[in-house]
């Protein structure tokens, strides 16, 4: 048999084209579920990414061939500060789309607040809280203005990430009433999520920089006697269409692109993170000085970034009703010291 040609299609989805750099570190959630409960709940979370460790759990999915044995699991740790509620914000439907109808913002915000925003001297909140009810028939969907507290981690950041979290379940005017409770208090994220619960997780890749279609399109290499260029491609297209087609594979940006994974399920939510550090503490993050998530598999980004946590958008339909039972959490040094 003579020399085989290696055969290596264009890798990457051109449904994500182009890919270019997020606008922000933080990402964006542009679906929010609507789920059927009797009490309202806000429908994320916002953490920190802080490292990877693995465990041993009990398989408890029935169909799984390994159900009932012990197994080990990649497990991703997110600390996770309560947040902080800032403000309420109330949408409204018009043919094209929801609308900013009015909002309502906490009556002293912390003082970190101001590296983030541009504060006015004083809120009246109890008129715009006024203002929201008077308005109550228009609005359709109902957010919380949330703000992270960076400053109860190891992070060395001050500036707070502040999102919009979406309230659903019950009507609107119960959700406006839980919203006006939480409003000035913090929420933690057992308030948000349960053990064992499968969640969406949105944040932005691991930036790569500036790269070849090699290593950027996964494109096969040419021969070595290949003259002017090894790492490139071939050809850049037909003569006609006379001009060069999106789908050609071309060196450019990789990483650092928003991105959203589907049913990733909570291991435990803890209180204590020192029971979840391991030795010599995170690589490139440190210890875990309060709450957190253990999520199974991994999570987009680099360590240090900020990681928001959804309700699913499209659960599994069989889902275990206990929590895993975890038999062993590896605290080993990630740089075996």
């Amino acid at each position: 048999m003579g020399h085989r040609k290696t055969h290596a299609p264009k890798h990457g989805s051109l449904a994500y084209l182009p890919r270019h750099r997020a606008k922000k570190p933080v990402a964006r959630i542009r679906y929010w579920p609507q789920i059927t409960a009797d009490t309202p709940r806000l429908l994320a979370f916002t953490g920190y990414k802080a490292g990877m460790t693995f465990i041993f759990t009990i398989e408890d999915r029935k169909r799984s061939p390994n159900f009932g044995k012990e197994v080990m699991r990649a497990a991703t740790v997110i600390e996770t500060p309560p947040i902080l509620i800032l403000g309420i914000r109330a949408y409204t439907k018009t043919p094209y789309g929801l609308e900013h109808l009015t909002e309502a913002w906490m009556k002293n915000p912390p003082a970190e607040l101001e590296r983030a925003l541009v504060l006015p001297e004083n809120f009246d909140t109890e008129q715009m809280l006024q203002k929201l009810t008077d308005q109550l028939e228009n609005i359709a969907v109902l957010r919380v203005i949330a703000a992270t507290q960076p400053k109860q981690t190891s992070l060395s950041k001050k500036k707070p990430d502040i999102t919009e979290i979406q309230i659903s379940g019950a009507t609107i005017p119960q959700q406006l009433e839980y919203a006006k409770q939480l409003l000035g208090k913090t929420v933690t994220a057992e308030e948000v999520f349960k053990n064992g619960q499968y969640i969406d997780v949105a944040a932005v890749t691991t930036g790569k920089g500036f790269q070849g279609p090699v290593k950027r399109w996964h494109v096969t290499k040419l021969q070595h006697k290949g003259r002017k260029t090894k790492r490139g491609i071939a050809t850049l297209g037909p003569w006609n269409p006379h001009h060069l087609m999106y789908s050609i594979p071309r060196a450019g940006q990789m990483g650092y692109h928003q991105r959203i994974e589907y049913n990733k399920r909570i291991l435990k939510i803890g209180k204590d993170g020192k029971e979840i550090t391991v030795k010599g503490g995170y690589t490139r993050y440190g210890t875990i000085k309060g709450p957190y998530i253990l999520i199974e598999g991994s999570v987009p980004g680099t360590e240090k970034r900020t990681v928001r946590l959804r309700y699913p958008a499209r659960p599994p339909k069989e889902t275990p009703e206990e929590p895993p039972q975890i038999t062993y959490v590896s605290l080993d040094s990630p740089q075996g010291k």
